[in-house]
């Protein structure tokens, strides 16, 4: 499916986009043989109005069964030109897509599947989440998996973290530059593990 836009005044009243796609993915139809289908969305979040995520569970009169993930790229803009303030294009987790920032809370919602697009979905947002909770201490030294290009021209891998309340700037060990690596804690890096010296006591 490609990217459907609209106003504010097809929004149904709904003041945000994860607001309107929740009631977009829960409804309920009759079918021909008699009886309903249809789909309950149980979670969902919309970080920065970027991608909305859902678990949805599939409904056969009124009964619930397999729960599966919605993705949605998501543009909202609100001061649009033409008005239209927002647009999206829906996904499901069978599609693979790209975006794999699912919160874990959702996640843990899904029921079991054999849909390989799916497990390699799920997998890369576990990975995305456990690089994000990883920690980085004032003085801490990471090496990155991957050589590091900087605009004044610049090229590392290890770099020593300075933090700044919740910035974090990186000083090259050498020269001492801070710099800055935009979404760090998605990316590979592992810390370089410090040698500490003890005193060495005399009885």
């Amino acid at each position: 499916m490609g990217w459907l836009y609209m106003s504010r005044g097809s929004l149904g009243g709904h003041a945000s986009a994860s607001a309107y796609l929740d009631a977009q993915f829960t409804y309920e139809r009759q079918v021909e043989a008699g009886g309903t289908s249809g789909l309950r969305v149980l979670a969902s979040a919309c970080p920065r109005n970027r991608v909305y995520y859902a678990a949805a569970q599939v409904m056969n009169g009124g009964v619930g069964g397999e729960i599966f993930a919605i993705v949605c790229l998501v543009r909202w803009n609100p001061q649009d030109r033409e008005g239209l303030i927002f647009g999206y294009k829906d996904l499901t987790e069978y599609m693979g897509p790209y975006e794999a920032d699912c919160p874990a809370r959702i996640l843990d919602l899904l029921t079991e599947t054999d849909n390989q697009h799916a497990l390699d979905w799920r997998r890369r947002c576990r990975a995305n989440l456990e690089r994000r909770s990883r920690r980085l201490n004032d003085g801490d030294t990471i090496r990155m998996a991957q050589t590091v290009t900087f605009t004044d021209g610049h090229i590392g891998t290890e770099f020593v973290v300075e933090r700044r309340g919740r910035r974090i700037v990186l000083r090259d060990p050498v020269s001492q530059r801070g710099y800055r690596i935009t979404r760090l804690m998605e990316r590979d890096w592992s810390l370089v593990p410090m040698t500490r010296i003890h005193k060495t006591l005399f009885a």
